[in-house]
């Protein structure tokens, strides 16, 4: 059994996804996490495993010198482990995003501030940070060169490891002590 699965959508049904206003992936995880019954610790903990694949992916494209695909993995790596954390903690931005439907880098933005405050831990922030800056310079604006972009690489794969760790943790611990919260 595979552990990723490719799936082909039809460009009709994208376009249509779009024009209501919908990201496509966010729109496919939330649905497939919904009908497959998981709960938001399980939820938070497939978009670890998609930040990580993110992230090998982007070690991958700086290797062939693909600034551009490099910096937009690099940022789905951050974006995944911020909205893990969201979900984690049931930060308030997960409202609006639930009548929108979509995470917008402005909620995004405001989880990562919010996150590193309730975690007392300000590498968030800055993840996310560089993370938005290597999006705007090395995907949209395609200005940045590989060392512009391999430089964010160590606060990224700070960020995916402490994600995953505090997942697991806080997982482990209340599987130990259901009267526990976390």
């Amino acid at each position: 059994m595979n552990s990723y699965v490719t799936i082909y959508l039809p460009k009709k049904v994208v376009e249509k996804l779009e024009e209501k206003g919908f990201d496509v992936g966010e729109f496919v995880i939330r649905a497939l996490a919904e009908v497959a019954g998981l709960d938001p610790e399980e939820t938070a903990s497939v978009r670890v495993e998609l930040a990580e694949k993110s992230l090998e992916e982007a070690k991958e494209f700086i290797a062939k010198r693909d600034v551009i695909q490099a910096s937009e993995k690099l940022y789905k790596a951050v974006e995944e482990c911020i909205k893990a954390l969201s979900e984690k903690f049931r930060l308030p931005q997960l409202d609006i995003i639930k009548k929108r439907g979509r995470w917008d880098t402005w909620l995004l933005g405001q989880a990562a501030t919010d996150l590193s405050k309730i975690l007392k831990e300000e590498r968030i922030s800055y993840a996310w940070s560089k993370a938005y800056e290597i999006h705007v310079w090395g995907f949209h604006e395609a200005k940045y060169r590989v060392e512009d972009v391999e430089s964010a690489i160590p606060i990224i794969e700070w960020l995916v490891n402490y994600t995953k760790g505090l997942l697991t943790r806080t997982s482990n611990a209340t599987n130990s002590s259901p009267e526990r919260s976390p």
